[in-house]
């Protein structure tokens, strides 16, 4: 404690209410940041009470400390360094027990914490019953009950957090025992840098001993940095099953306690009932494609006013922003360049864009809030063991709907390198919001056969199958890739099923609009910018009277006449690398010979445009295969890039898609042509 702030790290499993409880103290006081050179943000606010200003810091949700994770190894090493005053270990009083292993762990390195068992109100609902007082004299720490949502229990835990800073009022020390070989190694291992190390760090020789033991590098290069000093070469003994004992002991001393100071009641096993309909082999599959087919048909039906809106909104702009470049002196050409070149391009990624992001990732996050995509990993996990690979993948899947670049990110979930790897480079086969728009497009004018009300459904339900293609590709590629170049077994994967819960609508929009839409919609703007420029300069330089884009499109005629496209098509794709939403409007451009990027908002007029260029239904079929399977697009590029740190890596995974989109067009237009 230096002049009168108090530092508090608040960890904890996911789901626990974690951050709900970092809101509930710091209100509007906060802001994320990065520790230690790590890729994982961590939130901190401060809140002052009793005179004292108290910064937090909250961790990344972990389940454990021995970590196998950024996220864990961020957590682990911000509560043996960060030199908090106060570690507050938030639980989830309806699932203790689990959540007991990850307290365990940081009562080894601190005896300055604090258990807040949260979510109370929840348990006291099933029937869950802990008694805190003698669950404080087992852990020798104190323990608070909270409900975080209500605000119940938060002014008995920060009076707590001073307590305990100022009046050095702390846990008198918590010793897990392990097994006999565990703690005989213990008692053996001797050195003299154990004390320095122990000194200079906080630790004690106890937890150090451990991380000796477990030859745990990563901690040990933190420890380095920390200290200067090098404890990776002590002599110790080598146990070969240390972690299998390690955890073991842990979760064998959790149960003991749960048992000891919990009583359960459970007549209300609402989540349990929920769970075998949802988990089961038979009901859980059609109830994820159900859901899956309702958010498409939400998305939809629910993007098209808006995004027309924009659309309108934007191109009133245009005449006025025209005039106004010309009023200040630029040449006629520069304006069009700006004006229907980058303006025009930027605006419509816009008006596309954003509604369907806007409709899709709420209903993304309440899914998740409520607690189905844990349901949903559950349900696809033994599929990916087949494949070798690891459930978690399924959650990334999931956020590649509404952005691949989003899922690429949410890799950092997979423990494993190999499995995180493979889950990166297969996330560009699940079609993303900027190719719904094309998708959508191409079914409902050759295959719903209707523009009216019941159009939406029946795009939604060919989008579905299209969605299940895309899943099957995906588990037929990453099992190649674990066979091939990613060898491997599947890692050992413990999935929470967290319980039910009523989403937080306000706290859902604000996180699917700044954390999600707003990043992607940006990221896309930057790749926009450049591409509206290219686009334009394509369809109006001239050689020999034939543009750049006509000469590029004819050459690549043949190609795409192979796969039951043709070179429009195919340089459309091209141009439409920065941003998948302005595939359809340079087709359009180069089809009607026109020098500007040109909507049709009439989709009877569109449907004439290509039938008249030689479209049918192979063709539209081919596109919507190569719109699923091709080139990720730059952001998802950019981003896998930064993920990956390799170029190699990076090339196979724009490779990958688009050789199987290459492929599977040239096999339905070989058939096409043997039947017709």
């Amino acid at each position: 404690m230096i002049n009168n702030e108090i530092s508090v790290t608040l960890a904890g499993n996911p789901n626990v209410g974690k951050s709900t409880i970092f809101n509930a103290l710091t209100g509007l006081n906060q802001h994320t940041g990065n520790w230690a050179g790590k890729t994982v943000d961590t939130a901190r606010g401060y809140f002052n009470h009793n005179g004292y200003k108290i910064n937090v810091t909250d961790l990344p949700g972990s389940y454990s400390l021995l970590a196998h994770s950024v996220e864990e190894d961020v957590a682990r090493d911000y509560i043996c360094f960060g030199n908090a005053d106060v570690t507050v270990v938030v639980c989830d009083a309806t699932c203790l027990e689990r959540n007991l292993n990850l307290l365990l762990q940081v009562l080894e390195i601190t005896s300055n914490t604090i258990l807040c068992i949260n979510l109370c109100d929840e348990a006291a609902k099933k029937g869950i019953v802990i008694d805190t007082e003698k669950l404080s004299r087992r852990l020798k720490t104190p323990v608070i009950s909270t409900s975080a949502r209500s605000g119940k229990g938060l002014d008995t835990l920060k009076d707590e957090i001073v307590k305990m800073a100022t009046l050095k009022i702390h846990g008198t020390g918590f010793t897990l025992e392990y097994s006999k070989e565990i703690e005989n190694a213990i008692k053996n291992i001797t050195s003299p840098l154990l004390d320095k190390a122990a000194s200079l760090s906080g630790l004690s020789t106890r937890f150090l001993k451990l991380r000796i033991l477990e030859n745990d590098t990563p901690f040990f290069v933190s420890l380095k940095e920390q200290t200067n000093l090098d404890l990776s070469e002590i002599e110790h003994q080598e146990i070969s099953d240390f972690s299998e004992q390690l955890v073991g002991s842990i979760m064998k001393t959790a149960e003991a306690i749960y048992r000891e100071t919990v009583r359960t009641n459970l007549k209300n096993n609402r989540d349990q009932k929920i769970d075998k309909i949802l988990t089961s082999k038979v009901f859980g599959p059609p109830i994820i494609l159900a859901l899956l087919l309702l958010v498409f048909w939400l998305t939809i039906s629910g993007a098209n006013y808006p995004s027309n809106l924009l659309n309108s909104f934007f191109t009133s702009l245009e005449n006025g922003f025209f005039s106004l470049l010309k009023s200040i002196g630029l040449p006629t050409v520069i304006c069009e360049v700006l004006v229907y070149g980058i303006y025009r391009v930027v605006t419509w990624i816009v008006s596309v864009m954003l509604p369907p992001m806007a409709i899709f990732f709420p209903l993304f996050t309440i899914l998740e809030d409520l607690g189905f995509l844990p349901r949903i990993a559950f349900n696809l996990d033994r599929c990916f063991k087949k494949c070798h690979t690891c459930g978690k993948q399924a959650l990334t899947m999931c956020m590649g709907f509404g952005c691949n670049a989003v899922g690429v990110t949410g890799c950092r979930i997979i423990d494993s390198p190999r499995e995180r790897l493979i889950a990166i480079l297969t996330n560009s086969f699940i079609p993303c919001n900027g190719r719904f728009p094309t998708l959508i497009t191409l079914i409902t004018i050759f295959f719903v056969g209707s523009y009216g009300a019941t159009s939406s459904i029946g795009a939604a339900i060919i989008l579905c199958l299209l969605v299940l293609l895309s899943f099957l590709m995906t588990f037929a590629v990453s099992y190649l890739l674990s066979k091939t170049v990613l060898k491997g077994m599947p890692s050992s994967f413990t999935l929470e099923l967290p319980p039910y819960r009523k989403p937080q609508f306000l706290k859902v929009i604000l996180r699917s609009i700044f954390d999600r839409t707003l990043f992607v919609l940006g990221r896309a703007l930057i790749a926009a910018a450049p591409a509206g420029l290219i686009i334009w300069l394509t369809a109006n330089i001239k050689v020999d009277g034939v543009t750049i884009l006509q000469i590029t499109s004819n050459f690549l005629d043949p190609f795409g006449r192979a796969l039951g496209l043709d070179g429009v098509i195919l340089i459309a794709f091209i141009l439409g690398f920065p941003a998948n939403e302005i595939v359809i409007p340079v087709m359009v451009m180069a089809y009607t010979a026109n020098a500007n990027l040109t909507e049709v908002g009439n989709l009877t007029v569109l449907k004439d445009i290509f039938v008249s260029n030689g479209w049918n239904v192979l063709t539209a079929v081919n596109v919507m295969i190569f719109s699923l399977f091709h080139w990720p697009c730059a952001t998802t590029v950019q981003t896998i890039k930064k993920e990956t740190n390799s170029a190699l890596w990076t090339i196979l995974a724009i490779v990958l898609p688009t050789a199987i989109g290459i492929v599977l067009c040239f096999i339905t237009n070989a058939i096409w042509n043997i039947v017709n």
